[in-house]
Parts: structure tokens; C-alpha cells; sequence
């Protein structure tokens, strides 16, 4: 985001401004109780004033996402509303005589519904066609819409995992991007038209126009060809526990599975349904210690041998499976886990239905990089890409792509995003498969191991409240980089903030030690975070022997890293 200074009465009379263009009758009280703390010198009001007015939440790569309050820093209607008639206008330039399209979705969080709303009397108000979905539905399915109407253009209204009071406005593209979501040149014009809009227009002079609303045809399809992902009917039917985590994943995830030939999980009551509170978890988010308790509580009780929880908008996935040594009888695999297992369930499919070495599997490059020996196992390209779907899914001829934050793209040809609801279908069957031939996850882990290496991975994450020691930190790894880590020798740092022959641009370290083992290190781009991946692949040995030896040089990388950065 941009950090401009302003002073106390700049200040006031943006926020002046900003509440007498405000449609909310909530945010505009917050305004109101800002200015009068303001103008009784409170320094806490002045403080969230600045914070709220000074600056301007930025519209990127991954849209906008921020908690809900009044202000040009925060997620509100107004924003919103500048969001749409800047995406619009960005959409109508490039039209070239065609009246452009724009479909629209929502989860269950507070406001989505209003701001999906805003957003398709805006768009329809400039003159393009707006199309809102049905109801609220997961993000795959917006996803999904974007290349089923052949739209222009899909947004959708989530702020997937973040916590309760956040929202955000993700963007797709058709046409020749087929659905993917935006990456540069667009985000740049896009976010330059929106900032046309908030300088030049209020709110109340947008046009707004009525809007079509899609029928459950939609949904249907996106049901059916996700269930499609089933060659034949189940090998078996595993027992499974599901949570939805208060989103919108269940009745969606419900009907693939009576379409795919599955009997109906056991579930958590208490999570199933959309709720904007989130009440039985502090953060939604299935990767966060303590977000799976009741969905492990409920396959213990139902001796499950399979859990799946999607997070709020259902794109991203996790799966549990039975552990004697976890407490509570069960664990979560890691990111990496799943992925490298539904990549070779992909790597599989292809060799059976493709010419030897024709497409690609990919992942970001913070994730497991072993997945580039599944790929050269099977003849396969394999492709690093950077951290996002918006870049994993623009990998050219893509088989499956994958990102250790829990996403996974199964299924091309039906959805260009990470999709929390086919990838559970897909890894359903790669279970289901196992126990009709007497094995378990567990044993294709070990496999995995035995066949291409024991790969481990850990993550190191800092939070700070001055955003300048990011680049502090980033700036010393550059200036002095590490000759060892964990006793094992650097052999090269590559620096990708000029890109590369593959990569774009970006403020990514990657740190190649001489035993293959790998650290990246980068600023998140949605939190106040600088985060550090360590991976490791041992090839020597039984499956035990490797197990330990790439456990042992993550943990002395990482403990040498987290010694680095204090």
C-alpha cells in the first residue's frame, strides 16, 4: 500500500469527504466518532484516523483484501464501489466495439453479499454486462463461471482464510487468460483506472443499473464436471469426516460426492454451515494450530479413516488421516504432503492418457521442489512458478499445480485456480484406491519416499509492526549472506528481484545448499510478515534412513535461519 503523510486537517477533511460519500450507515458512524475524537484530540482517534486516511489499500495481484471498517485502507462499500467502476472502465477501454462481461460471486462473510451487489449495479450502471451467481458458492465455482459464460471478467467477494472481520475482491480475467486470475500488466491498468474513479467521481454519481442473475445451471455444471474427475465409480468408500470451517464448501463439496458415486461424510455440526462469526475457531484457517480439533474429535468418534476440511471460500484443502503418536489419534498432513501425492496421482492419469513428455506439472517456488522428480519420472515438464495461482495455472500445458499453503489445481480444463473441492474429490479417490488394494495414505507416503525421496519441509514465519524491517532484513541477507547454514555450505544465493529467463520479477531469495537442500525467503504479500521456506530431499537409504536425514537438515537450517534473522 502507499504510505503518503498527511496532516491532522488533510486528514479530517479527506475522512469529511469520504463519509459524505458513504452508502453504509455503519462506516459512516465510525467516521463520525473518528472526526469527534479527532477534534477533541484524542490521540488514539487521531492515530486510527491516519492509519484509516493517509494511505490506500492497494489493488493488486491478489485484488484487495483488508478488515471491514470506513476508510480508503480498509474494505467498505465505497471502496468497493470504486473497485467496480474502475474494473469497468479498465474492461470497456480493451472492449474494441464488444460490450464486455463480468461475473460475479460471494462467500458468507459480512458484507460479501452487499459488495457482490454494488458490484454488479456498478458494472451493468458502465455500460458492460453483470452477471451475479446465484447465491453465495465457494470461490472454484466463481472460478469456474468465468470460463463457463465466456465472461470477460469474474470477480469474487472472499477473503478466503483471513480472519473474521476481513473481506476482499479477487479478480479474474477471460478470454485469453482463460479464467486465471490477474497478474501485470492488467493489475497496473486495472488498479490505475480504480484510481481514476476515487480521485475524479463520488460514490453517489457512479450509474447503477439492474443486473442478471445466473440460475443453478451453473453450479450444476461445475458439479458435474468435477465429478467427471472420476474415470468410473468409487474402488471403495472410505470413511470421511468433514468441515466445512464456517464457509460456504459443504453444499457444493455434498453434491460432487453423490454425483462422484461417495456416501456422505461424517461432518461437524457446528462448522457446517456459512457463518461470518467463524465462533468455534479463532482464525479460519484449516494450516493454524487448533482449527481441526473438532473435525479430528469427529473422525475419532466415527473412526474415520480419511478427513477433509475446506477453508472458508472452499479453494484451498487439508487432509487428516489416523496417527497412533498424534494426539487425538490424527494429523494433518503438510501442504507439501498432499501435494506431492496428488502430483503423482496427476503424473499417473497423464502417462495413461497422454503422449510420453507431453505436459507440465507445477508448483510455486516456496513449495516442495520434489515434485520435479516426479515429473522427470514420468517424462514430464515440471515448472516453478512464483507464489499464486494466478501464475501456477499459467504454466503451459498443464497437468496439475500445487502450492504448500494448501492449494492444489487438479483439474485444468474445469477451473484455472487453486479448487478446495476437486482436489478433496481427487485425493478421495487416490484413498479410496488405496484401501480396495489393502493399503492406506500412510503407505503411499512411504512409497513416495521409496520411489522419488523423502522429502521435508518446514516455515518460518516473522511478524513485525514496523514494515521497514522487511526490508532491513532482506537487504542484510543481500549484503551479507550466510557462507554455512546448520553446518552444511552455501553454494549459491540467487537473487530473483531482477527476474529471470522463467521467472518475473520479485523480492525472493533462494538459497542453494550443497547438499540439494533449499531456504526461500520473502516478504508475504498479504501480511506484515517475512516468511522463510526450508526444503530438503534425501535419496540415500531405506525410507527410514532418508526420513531422518532430510529431518535432520531441515531442523539444523532452520534453526541456523531463525538464528540468522533475529
Amino acid at each position: 500500500m502507499t504510505e503518503p503523510t498527511a496532516d491532522v486537517d488533510e486528514l479530517v477533511a479527506r475522512a469529511t469527504a469520504w463519509r459524505d460519500q458513504d452508502p453504509d450507515p455503519e462506516t459512516r458512524a465510525e467516521v463520525d466518532a473518528l472526526l469527534a475524537g479527532t477534534a477533541a484530540g484524542d490521540p488514539d482517534a487521531i492515530a486510527d484516523l491516519t492509519d484509516r486516511f493517509a494511505s490506500r489499500l492497494a489493488f493488486g495481484t491478489a485484488g484487495l483484501r483488508g478488515r471491514i471498517e470506513a476508510g480508503p485502507n480498509r474494505m467498505n462499500r465505497v471502496l468497493v464501489s470504486q473497485a467496480a467502476a474502475g474494473l469497468a472502465a479498465y474492461l470497456l477501454g480493451r472492449a474494441e466495439g464488444a460490450t464486455p462481461s463480468v461475473v460475479i460471486g460471494y462467500d458468507g462473510r459480512k458484507n460479501s453479499e452487499v459488495f457482490a451487489r454494488d458490484t454488479a449495479e456498478l458494472v451493468a450502471g458502465a455500460g458492460a454486462r453483470a452477471v451475479l451467481l446465484p447465491r453465495l458458492l465457494p470461490t472454484p465455482v466463481l472460478a469456474f463461471a468465468v470460463r463457463h459464460l465466456g465472461a470477460s471478467a469474474g470477480v469474487m467477494v472472499t477473503a478466503s482464510h483471513n480472519p473474521p472481520l476481513d473481506n476482499g475482491y479477487k479478480v479474474y480475467l477471460g478470454d485469453d487468460d482463460h479464467g486465471s486470475q490477474i497478474v501485470p500488466p492488467a493489475d497496473g491498468a486495472i488498479a490505475a483506472e480504480i484510481d481514476r474513479v476515487a480521485a475524479t467521481m463520488r460514490v453517489h454519481e457512479l450509474p447503477r443499473a439492474a443486473f442478471e442473475t445466473a440460475d443453478e445451471s451453473v453450479v450444476e455444471a461445475y458439479v458435474a464436471e468435477t465429478a467427471a474427475l472420476l474415470a468410473g465409480p468409487p474402488a471403495a468408500q472410505p470413511k470421511v469426516a468433514y468441515t466445512a470451517m464456517h464457509g460456504v464448501g459443504w453444499e457444493t463439496f455434498a453434491a460432487v460426492m453423490d454425483a462422484a458415486g461417495f456416501e456422505r461424510p461424517a461432518t461437524v455440526a457446528e462448522q457446517l454451515h456459512p457463518d461470518a462469526a467463524f465462533p468455534t475457531v479463532s482464525f479460519p484457517n484449516p494450516e493454524e494450530p487448533g482449527a481441526m480439533d473438532l473435525v479430528f474429535a469427529r473422525a475419532a468418534e466415527t473412526g474415520a479413516e480419511l478427513v477433509i476440511a475446506n477453508d472458508p471460500d472452499a479453494d484451498r484443502l487439508a487432509i487428516g488421516i489416523p496417527d497412533p503418536e498424534a494426539e487425538g489419534g490424527y494429523r494433518r498432513l503438510a501442504g507439501n504432503e498432499v501435494g506431492l501425492l496428488l502430483g503423482w496421482r496427476g503424473a499417473e492419469l497423464s502417462a495413461r492418457s497422454r503422449r510420453p513428455g507431453e505436459g507440465t506439472l507445477a508448483c510455486s517456488i516456496v513449495s516442495s521442489p520434489a515434485l520435479e522428480a516426479v515429473a522427470d519420472a514420468y517424462g514430464l515438464e515440471f515448472r516453478a512458478t512464483l507464489t499464486g495461482f494466478k501464475w501456477i495455472s499459467r504454466a503451459p500445458n498443464l497437468v496439475f499445480g500445487f502450492e504448500e499453503a494448501l492449494g492444489y489445481l487438479v483439474n485444468p480444463g474445469t477451473v484455472r485456480d487453486k479448487d478446495g473441492i476437486s482436489a478433496a474429490l481427487a485425493f478421495l479417490e487416490l484413498a479410496a484406491s488405496l484401501q480396495a488394494e489393502g493399503r492406506t495414505v500412510a503407505d503411499r507416503l512411504d512409497e513416495f519416499a521409496a520411489k522419488f525421496g523423502a522429502a521435508a519441509s518446514s516455515q518460518i514465519s516473522i511478524r513485525v509492526t514496523d514494515l521497514s524491517r522487511i526490508g532491513a532484513l532482506m537487504t542484510r541477507l543481500r549484503d551479507e549472506p550466510p557462507a554455512e547454514l546448520g553446518g552444511i555450505r552455501v553454494e549459491r544465493i540467487e537473487d530473483l528481484a531482477d527476474g529471470s529467463d522463467e521467472l518475473p520479477p520479485s523480492d525472493v531469495l533462494r538459497i542453494v545448499l550443497a547438499d540439494g537442500s533449499r531456504v526461500m525467503v520473502r516478504p508475504s504479500g498479504t501480511e506484515p510478515k517475512l516468511k522463510v521456506y526450508i526444503d530438503a530431499l534425501a535419496t540415500d537409504g531405506d525410507v527410514a534412513e532418508r526420513r531422518a536425514a532430510a529431518n535432520a537438515a531441515v531442523a539444523a537450517i532452520d534453526a541456523a535461519m531463525r538464528e540468522l534473522l533475529v
